[in-house]
């Protein structure tokens, strides 16, 4: 064999062995209707049926990490909890080391009153739920929203990210906790993440089928409404830099 066809022969072997240990995506829904713009997601994650992952079951009550004074998830300086489990498995998901719903360690009421405890600091603007998927981890997040609103009122707002889109989430059939939990919420930032959409100057997401939706305005005109102060780059930092900066010495050789 020459060197060609065994270099060629190796690279298919790869290219069919790094196949096989993928796992298999599925459109489980295929064929229904009102899904939403994103979806089905050619593959690149997992597209439940409507109901068919209730986080009343799934959820184990578990959290990958809490984190304090962030300014990446959310506007403001937010605290954010991130809660374990995601059966959505999006392909290079910055989070896959939490999809299992056992990883992490188990949600006390020790860290849910530092949570409250933590969000009094009057620079804090809210909280952030991420994952994992929240809309999976009710159990825990439900009664935590509750306790930020009886004790916070509005003053603190809540986000919180989903691999579910807002017509999935509102598509008859899905599971009754995820509204409850969706009404707690101010802006939900929605879709799966597409590594085939993927780009880096969008503002608080990964690829361009995601949306950053207002919830209660949402909620009031039955269909989804984009975030009043939604503001993408056009250009990326170092771009801006550099034409700037060759336009400055253009002038100064002048």
């Amino acid at each position: 064999m020459s060197e060609f066809r065994k270099a060629e022969s190796q690279a298919g072997a790869k290219a069919g062995s790094k196949a096989a240990n993928e796992p298999k995506r599925h459109d489980f829904a295929a064929g229904e209707t009102g899904r939403g713009p994103s979806i089905p997601s050619r593959g690149l994650a997992n597209d439940p049926r409507a109901g068919q992952w209730d986080g009343r079951r799934m959820s184990k009550r578990m959290i990958a990490d809490y984190k304090t004074f962030i300014v990446t998830d959310g506007e403001g300086v937010r605290n954010s909890l991130y809660v374990s489990g995601c059966p959505f498995h999006c392909v290079e998901c910055f989070n896959s080391s939490i999809w299992d719903f056992q990883a992490g360690h188990e949600y006390t009421q020790r860290l849910e009153d530092k949570i409250i405890e933590d969000l009094r600091a009057p620079w804090v603007q809210g909280i952030t739920f991420l994952g994992g998927e929240p809309m999976l981890a009710t159990p825990v997040l439900i009664p935590l929203a509750r306790r930020i609103r009886r004790e916070f009122g509005h003053d603190k707002d809540i986000w919180s990210w989903t691999g579910y889109t807002w017509e999935e989430l509102m598509r008859p059939g899905e599971t009754p906790d995820k509204r409850e939990l969706l009404e707690l919420i101010d802006i939900l930032v929605d879709g799966r993440y597409l590594k085939d959409q993927h780009d880096s100057l969008l503002q608080f997401r990964g690829s361009r089928n995601q949306r950053i939706l207002d919830v209660p305005k949402s909620l009031e005109a039955g269909e989804p409404v984009i975030w009043g102060k939604l503001h993408d780059q056009e250009r990326q930092v170092s771009e801006i830099y550099l034409k700037d900066r060759g336009a400055g010495e253009g002038a100064q050789a002048s």
